[in-house]
């Protein structure tokens, strides 16, 4: 009896820190556009679809292989495909000053406040992440090296566990509190992804 329980703790423990496996849909708002985007992700490859506005269908992909260290990039409209080299995040201005916050519930998702801000560049980004198991998150974003600010000041934040995730971020200018961007998670669905998703095409 005793060996059994300790067995069913065993794989609950594991379960609990399996690898995410499924999609998250999320809205990029920036001053000018607003663009739809789904993340689907299965073992170390994630592929993330950008929607167009008015008929929704898909835009462009990029497919990231973590193990190869790899992204490409698909054009279904023109049906081309390739390489996509890591971008060269420009000289940040200045230094990033980060506080945490209290925790918070998001769309039924906890999460803890961090703000990063930056005097100097005039802008600060408050940060609402969840530690669950979102393990492809930190490492694709290290692997696309961004330049959006967005990217790197969430890469300015130290001590996360390697789950966490963005649910919800918002960046303003500190002298008017103006919104410049606003990322947000608006479904979360856990399941199995097709392999599929994951070709050229």
């Amino acid at each position: 009896m005793r060996s059994f329980l300790t067995l069913l703790f065993g794989v609950a423990f594991l379960s609990s820190f399996a690898q995410f496996s499924g999609s998250v849909e999320f809205k990029y708002y920036a001053l000018k556009d607003t663009t739809l985007n789904t993340y689907w992700v299965k073992d170390k490859k994630i592929r993330l679809d950008q929607y167009a506005k008015k008929n929704n269908t898909i835009e462009g992909s990029f497919i990231f292989d973590l193990d190869a260290n790899t992204i490409k990039f698909v054009n279904p409209k023109r049906k081309v495909w390739g390489d996509q080299k890591s971008e060269i995040p420009p000289v940040m201005k200045g230094k990033c000053d980060i506080s945490k916050g209290k925790g918070k519930t998001i769309n039924g998702v906890k999460c803890n406040e961090y703000v990063v801000k930056n005097a100097e560049e005039n802008t600060v980004i408050t940060y609402y992440i969840t530690s669950e198991n979102y393990d492809f998150f930190i490492p694709m974003m290290e692997l696309w090296n961004r330049k959006d600010k967005q990217s790197i000041y969430f890469g300015k934040i130290k001590g996360l566990s390697k789950g966490s995730m963005p649910v919800m971020s918002e960046e303003r200018q500190i002298s008017d509190n103006k919104m410049i961007s606003k990322l947000e998670i608006t479904k979360i669905n856990k399941g199995d992804v097709e392999q599929s998703k994951f070709d050229n095409n």
